[in-house]
């Protein structure tokens, strides 16, 4: 079993910035891929960004590339969301991810819930107009 605990939501002005991080236990493996997810209209979660434990390398969905970015600190066990720019659509509860297992190279169709074996309980982000 793996835990992850979000933390660092809260209420920031549009165009500020927040990073909300998402901590890790249990049976971590050095090779996780760990994601970010929010509700979206007419879906569950929606993808928002990803890392990776090994290879560190990140992805970020269309819509939030060139605000939203996804970091790790390995050391920490710790994935991040940094946010910038924000707007009050990114008003959400942002959610973390886990998938025991994954490439050196994050398979960047890693984009569905369903692709993630392991949830945390949210971190709720507000952004105020």
């Amino acid at each position: 079993q793996v835990q992850l605990v979000e933390s660092g939501g809260g209420l920031v002005q549009t165009g500020g910035s927040l990073r909300v991080s998402c901590s890790a236990s249990g049976r971590t493996s050095s090779n996780a891929a760990m994601a970010w997810f929010c509700p979206a209209p007419g879906e569950v979660r929606e993808f928002v960004a990803a890392t990776n434990w090994g290879g560190g390398n990140t992805y970020d969905a269309d819509s939030v590339k060139g605000r939203f970015t996804a970091s790790r600190d390995t050391a920490k066990n710790t994935v991040y969301l940094q946010m910038s720019r924000l707007k009050p659509e990114d008003t959400a509860i942002y959610y973390c991810a886990a998938r025991p297992e994954s490439p050196f190279l994050l398979p960047r169709t890693w984009v569905s819930p369903k692709d993630y074996d392991y949830w945390g309980q949210g971190t709720q982000v507000t952004v105020s107009s």
